[in-house]
């Protein structure tokens, strides 16, 4: 491990001196690639230095213990017992930065939210856990896009599709992906019984053109009018489009754009996103143990969280996660879980083991 981090110190040091070098500096699209790649090395090459000054300062406390006497050895070896808990708190620390990043993790995510078992009530649901992620979206300064939301006439969501852009969106979001479970009382109960209604979240990175291409032959491209609340029409132009790739079945249908060549755009894009994830699923598939060392980034019939409103109580089953602040969670306070999920997913993939560190 410390001549992997040895090899990370060496080319750190070589980027940062062709940072300040004039042919770099001339080079816009070199010099944005050299910061990037200079900001991924730096928590790395920090933990390195941390981890040689406490080894050094062991060494030393270790060295001059074994000549001193009285209050001083005492003094020396509590400074060892010290050094040698940073040592292993930071050797933990530098694995969990040695794993191997999710390529997605700085992408945008298009987010999709379906409702499931429940009706009315399930709709309802699906929208305040969309304004759940809006919110959240909001406290981190991301940019949110709506590409289609079919409401009812009561205020919820049938359906919604969304992007939310911005440096690190699909790390904070790609755990969100399953079933979402909510027990509550509705407003239409006569008799105070709690229902229990769901929605499914899918979470996808969102694919670069040069990711993935589509072939126009695969493609039958309909136009329709957009509609409003209840299905009822909100313009007398043809500007939504509904895309459907005909070897796989999926359809997309976007209407939030201004003209059809827009909405036409925004489709495609969530097209090959789709497309990119339903591959890659498939391919994950035949690597099962892979998939077994993560926490739960893809599989939509999972029921990972349970909203439980006359407790107050939220749940998250992956990690037996329990918390009485529902109201705060819905408003978009979810950091915290993101951050525990985060971590639970690491410790599994170090559980595993990593050879190559």
């Amino acid at each position: 491990m410390l001549e992997k981090l040895k090899s990370i110190k060496d080319r750190y040091d070589v980027v940062c001196e062709k940072l300040v070098s004039p042919d770099i500096l001339s080079n816009n699209k070199e010099y944005v690639n050299l910061c990037k790649e200079q900001k991924n090395l730096e928590p790395l090459v920090d933990k390195y230095n941390e981890y040689k000054k406490v080894k050094e300062d062991l060494i030393a406390a270790e060295e001059m213990a074994q000549i001193e006497t009285g209050e001083m050895k005492e003094f020396l070896e509590a400074e060892i017992l010290e050094n040698k808990e940073k040592i292993l708190k930071l050797d933990d620390e530098i694995k969990i930065l040695l794993l191997p990043k999710d390529e997605n993790d700085d992408k945008n995510v298009i987010i999709e939210i379906r409702a499931g078992a429940g009706g009315d009530e399930a709709a309802l649901f699906g929208a305040e856990v969309m304004r759940m992620y809006l919110k959240f979206a909001e406290k981190k300064r991301f940019k949110v896009e709506v590409y289609e939301l079919n409401d009812t006439e009561l205020g919820g969501v049938k359906d919604a599709t969304f992007k939310i852009s911005g440096n690190g969106a699909y790390a904070r979001f790609k755990f969100e992906s399953g079933v979402h479970r909510v027990q509550r009382v509705p407003d239409t109960e006569t008799q105070g019984r709690v229902h229990t209604s769901t929605i499914t979240v899918a979470v996808l990175p969102e694919v670069e053109d040069v990711e993935f291409e589509l072939d126009e032959k695969e493609l039958k491209i309909d136009t329709c009018r957009a509609s409003g609340a209840g299905g009822q029409h909100i313009n007398k132009t043809e500007s939504a489009i509904r895309v459907t790739h005909l070897p796989t079945g999926i359809v997309v249908y976007c209407q939030d754009q201004r003209s059809q060549v827009q909405n036409k755009e925004t489709a495609l894009r969530i097209l090959k996103t789709k497309l990119y994830d339903k591959y890659k699923t498939e391919q994950d598939e035949k690597y099962a143990e892979n998939r077994r060392t993560q926490i739960g980034t893809g599989d939509r019939s999972e029921r990972i969280r349970t909203y439980n409103y006359p407790q107050g109580r939220l749940t998250d089953h992956r990690i037996n996660y329990t918390v009485y602040a529902l109201t705060e969670f819905l408003n978009g306070d979810i950091e915290e879980l993101i951050e525990q999920l985060t971590i639970a997913d690491q410790r599994a993939k170090l559980e595993k083991g990593i050879d190559e560190i």
